[in-house]
């Protein structure tokens, strides 16, 4: 069985096209780059955030292709922490003379308290001080959250491609870790 799956390429062509979204209300907000390179943090970043929604791109990297991955010069790693807690994450990667906001989202613990506009904000802001690049940029999915897109365009983010392709039936998405996922019935 088949699955249509809309991929929606967005962009952004000046800095001055952003669009940001007010801070955040909750208390001990930190956004700060995780400059060491950890492979095993930013694995958990990436499933803790996307175990819900189909991010498994990655799941079978080593973790010395995390590493070479992550030491790349042009590759930046944002963490977002509400009091000292992992909250989400965004990274960024230079690709000639664009930069790709590669990953973004939320722990789901922390989705739906007016951290994602704020976060993306801040993710684009970096964004252009890496290296003055042409644009930056993103797709989505329809396999993403539902906020993911509307808060991409609230940003002031284009779209200039779509596709749809039909990809093998993904089942359940597979949760943070094996056996976790939070979507399926009890």
């Amino acid at each position: 069985m088949t699955t249509p799956v809309t991929i929606t390429y967005l962009q952004m062509r000046s800095p001055d096209e952003l669009r940001a979204a007010p801070p955040p209300r909750v208390a001990d907000v930190q956004l700060r780059r995780a400059e060491v390179p950890c492979p095993a943090f930013s694995r958990f970043l990436y499933t803790a955030v996307g175990g819900d929604w189909y991010w498994r791109d990655r799941l079978g990297w080593t973790q010395t292709q995390w590493r070479e991955y992550l030491e790349r010069p042009g590759v930046h790693t944002w963490l977002l922490s509400v009091r000292g807690t992992p909250a989400g994450y965004v990274e960024l990667e230079r690709q000639q003379q664009d930069v790709e906001i590669a990953y973004f989202g939320l722990l789901p613990e922390f989705i739906g308290q007016g951290l994602g506009g704020w976060l993306l904000s801040e993710a684009i802001r970096h964004a252009w001080e890496m290296d003055a690049p042409r644009r930056v940029w993103v797709h989505t999915c329809t396999l993403d959250g539902t906020a993911a897109l509307p808060n991409y365009q609230a940003r002031g983010m284009t779209v200039y491609r779509e596709e749809t392709k039909l990809i093998d039936d993904p089942g359940q998405p597979d949760g943070p870790w094996p056996g976790s996922n939070r979507s399926a019935a009890p």
